[in-house]
Protein backbone atom coordinates (compact mmCIF):
# COMPACT_ATOMS: atom_id res chain seq x y z
CA UNK A 1 0.00 0.00 0.00
CA UNK A 2 2.69 2.49 0.83
CA UNK A 3 4.66 1.61 -2.40
CA UNK A 4 1.24 2.45 -4.30
CA UNK A 5 1.28 5.53 -2.58
CA UNK A 6 4.80 6.93 -2.98
CA UNK A 7 4.33 5.82 -6.81
CA UNK A 8 1.37 8.46 -6.56
CA UNK A 9 3.30 11.39 -4.48
CA UNK A 10 0.56 10.92 -1.61
CA UNK A 11 0.55 10.55 2.04
CA UNK A 12 -0.86 6.95 2.79
CA UNK A 13 -4.23 8.73 4.24
CA UNK A 14 -4.62 10.53 0.86
CA UNK A 15 -3.98 7.40 -1.52
CA UNK A 16 -6.70 5.20 0.81
CA UNK A 17 -9.28 8.40 0.73
CA UNK A 18 -8.57 8.69 -3.07
CA UNK A 19 -9.15 4.71 -3.27
CA UNK A 20 -12.26 4.86 -1.07
CA UNK A 21 -13.75 7.76 -3.01
CA UNK A 22 -12.88 5.83 -6.62
CA UNK A 23 -10.79 9.10 -7.97
CA UNK A 24 -8.13 8.29 -10.27
CA UNK A 25 -4.67 7.64 -8.96
CA UNK A 26 -1.97 9.33 -11.06
CA UNK A 27 1.47 8.49 -10.68
CA UNK A 28 4.78 11.31 -10.57
CA UNK A 29 5.79 9.54 -13.84
CA UNK A 30 2.34 10.69 -15.50
CA UNK A 31 3.19 13.49 -14.07
CA UNK A 32 6.33 14.13 -15.25
CA UNK A 33 5.49 12.85 -18.31
CA UNK A 34 2.59 15.97 -19.02
CA UNK A 35 5.18 18.32 -17.62
CA UNK A 36 7.68 17.60 -20.00
CA UNK A 37 5.21 17.17 -23.24
CA UNK A 38 3.63 20.44 -22.47
CA UNK A 39 7.22 22.45 -22.69
CA UNK A 40 7.55 20.47 -26.00
CA UNK A 41 4.43 21.64 -27.11
CA UNK A 42 5.16 24.83 -26.32
CA UNK A 43 8.54 24.88 -28.38
CA UNK A 44 6.51 23.33 -31.02
CA UNK A 45 4.53 26.26 -31.69
CA UNK A 46 7.79 28.83 -31.10
CA UNK A 47 8.98 26.90 -34.12
CA UNK A 48 6.34 27.14 -36.01
CA UNK A 49 5.36 30.83 -35.02
CA UNK A 50 8.67 31.79 -36.41
CA UNK A 51 8.52 29.73 -39.47
CA UNK A 52 5.01 31.12 -40.02
CA UNK A 53 6.47 34.80 -39.50
CA UNK A 54 9.82 34.24 -41.66
CA UNK A 55 7.40 32.80 -44.31
CA UNK A 56 4.54 35.61 -44.27
CA UNK A 57 7.19 38.53 -43.97
CA UNK A 58 10.28 37.46 -46.18
CA UNK A 59 9.35 34.88 -48.84
CA UNK A 60 12.30 33.35 -49.92
CA UNK A 61 14.86 35.53 -48.13
CA UNK A 62 16.80 35.62 -45.15
CA UNK A 63 17.55 32.17 -45.11
CA UNK A 64 19.01 29.56 -47.47
CA UNK A 65 17.36 26.28 -48.09
CA UNK A 66 19.58 24.50 -46.28
CA UNK A 67 18.55 26.66 -43.19
CA UNK A 68 15.31 26.15 -43.61
CA UNK A 69 15.64 22.38 -44.02
CA UNK A 70 17.58 22.05 -40.50
CA UNK A 71 14.93 24.20 -39.15
CA UNK A 72 12.58 21.62 -40.01
CA UNK A 73 14.78 18.73 -39.15
CA UNK A 74 14.96 20.29 -35.84
CA UNK A 75 10.97 20.88 -36.12
CA UNK A 76 9.98 17.05 -36.91
CA UNK A 77 12.36 16.36 -34.21
CA UNK A 78 10.34 17.93 -31.85
CA UNK A 79 7.07 16.65 -32.51
CA UNK A 80 8.70 12.86 -32.43
CA UNK A 81 9.84 14.23 -28.74
CA UNK A 82 5.76 14.74 -28.27
CA UNK A 83 4.61 11.04 -29.58
CA UNK A 84 7.35 9.77 -27.19
CA UNK A 85 6.13 11.49 -24.29
CA UNK A 86 2.87 10.86 -25.47
CA UNK A 87 3.63 6.47 -25.59
CA UNK A 88 5.11 7.25 -21.78
CA UNK A 89 1.96 8.49 -20.37
CA UNK A 90 0.00 5.59 -22.48
CA UNK A 91 2.02 3.10 -20.84
CA UNK A 92 1.70 4.70 -17.53
CA UNK A 93 -2.10 4.30 -17.29
CA UNK A 94 -2.40 1.06 -18.34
Amino acid sequence: MSARAAQAGMAQSAFLRAVGLNEPIRSVVDLQAEADLAKINGDLGRVAGLLKLWLAEKPGFGASAAKVEAMMIEFRELQAGVRIKMGMIVKANR
